[in-house]
């Protein structure tokens, strides 16, 4: 009976840390080069903020914002984070888009980048408990 063991006490495949790790990494590479492409002198956010009419400083902050949050998504620790700071630049340009810009269907995409981010998101969180 000593030998007896239950499922939940066995150690983890390599698999289970693995195929998060990677599913958290893509999403931060992404975010970090969204972020990036916004400080770009030709980018093209340029004339995206300028529709959307609060000013240049907005591409600066929200480009901040999703490179920070790509960088926290890397560390296990503060993917949580991370996924919540990049997550307010995708829900603000759902919005954006929905309203201002009047895109319909291509805010798709930011809600595409948003549903990834709370997956990954929610998987650091609930490794964590």
């Amino acid at each position: 009976m000593a030998d007896l063991r239950l499922t939940s006490e066995s150690e983890p495949h390599r698999l289970d840390l693995f195929i998060p790790w990677i599913c958290r990494t893509g999403v931060a590479l992404a975010f970090v080069w969204i972020g990036t492409s916004k400080f770009y002198r030709q980018s093209p956010w340029i004339r995206t903020f300028e529709q959307i009419g609060l000013g240049q400083w907005l591409r600066y902050v929200t480009g901040t914002m999703q490179a920070a949050g790509g960088v926290l998504l890397l560390a296990r620790r503060t993917a949580v984070a991370g996924a919540v700071l990049a997550g307010c630049t995708m829900a603000g340009a759902i919005a954006a888009q929905l309203s201002v810009l009047h895109g319909g269907p291509i805010a798709i995409v930011p809600a595409i980048l948003l549903a990834a981010l709370v997956a990954v998101g929610w998987q650091a969180y609930a490794s964590r408990i």
